[in-house]
């Protein structure tokens, strides 16, 4: 197994732990930004809970960014988070947003 690939496992294997999910998908949306090939540095996460019931989009972002605090700061740089209630999910017929496109370039593209 690929460090990557251990990265987007680490991932779910958290969430579905710490979240029990009714439904999760985790996307590696790497190839859309400008990054290395094979990079696993940009995911989408979409997260399906009973325990996001009553609790706020912002709240609910906190927690999960709580339980990959140690992915956040190292290989994983972005990360869209799509997290529903049961009732959510059902309201939504199951569709996620799209990712934005990435505006291209980097920290060391910058003029100076």
């Amino acid at each position: 197994m690929s460090i990557q690939h251990s990265i987007q496992h680490s991932i779910q294997r958290q969430l579905e732990t710490a979240l029990a999910p009714l439904h999760l998908d985790v996307a590696n949306e790497s190839h859309m930004h400008s990054v290395p090939p094979d990079s696993e540095t940009h995911f989408r996460v979409v997260v399906v809970s009973e325990l996001f019931a009553g609790e706020r989009k912002v709240a609910r972002h906190q927690r999960v960014y709580q339980l990959l605090a140690e992915q956040l700061q190292g290989p994983v740089h972005a990360l869209a988070l799509h997290t529903y209630s049961p009732d959510e999910w059902r309201e939504r017929a199951t569709a996620v947003p799209a990712s934005p496109d990435c505006l291209g370039g980097s920290k060391t593209d910058r003029a100076g």
